[in-house]
């Protein structure tokens, strides 16, 4: 973690762009600063940003997502992504993506066991799940509420079954991410 015992900003930089070409998967619960995080990295990395968002296919779809991801997202050959049209219910245009340029991706269920082997770094972002909701809902109001509760059960799920606070190789606080975020913008 960042701060007394561990690196921060320019050690984690350093550490990340080891790496001929970093590949980061940056995960935790919904309203953690995983997209606050991701926002600031990829430019600093000046790599190519994929948001789960995007991708997940409706409200029951973090494990299709976290496929996606592997099989897609990470494809050694031609990789990209297809978006999700939340209005319409439906996949929409792929996006293709650049092999060769730095990738950070971010969104919950990114950090599996299979998709941290083709990555060259993990972040898991830890927050309690009071906070989380609480900002989850004022950043998504009335469009999210409906769904919390099933979005944080595939989550709850997905951390059973894949524990990427484990694989990650840091683990960061909320304290960590606003850290992060601030010594970023302030070294553009």
């Amino acid at each position: 973690m960042p701060g007394p015992d561990g690196p921060g900003t320019p050690a984690l930089l350093a550490r990340l762009r080891q790496a001929a070409r970093p590949v980061v998967l940056i995960d935790g619960g919904s309203g953690s600063g995983k997209t606050t995080l991701a926002e600031a990295l990829a430019p600093a990395l000046v790599a190519q940003l994929v948001r789960l968002d995007d991708i997940y296919p409706g409200w029951d779809g973090l494990d299709s997502a976290t496929l996606a991801v592997h099989d897609d997202v990470l494809a050694p050959l031609g990789p990209g992504w297809r978006r999700w049209d939340w209005v319409t219910g439906a996949a929409a245009e792929w996006h293709a993506l650049d092999a060769t340029l730095p990738l950070v991706i971010e969104g919950s269920g990114c950090l599996s066991r299979a998709n941290r082997a083709s990555a060259t770094f993990g972040i898991w972002v830890e927050l309690d799940a009071p906070t989380r909701k609480r900002r989850a809902l004022a950043r998504d109001g009335d469009s999210y509420a409906p769904h919390w509760d099933r979005w944080a059960a595939q989550e709850r799920s997905f951390g059973l079954r894949e524990h990427p606070w484990v694989v990650a190789d840091v683990v960061l606080s909320d304290k960590d991410v606003m850290g992060l975020v601030d010594e970023l913008a302030s070294s553009v």
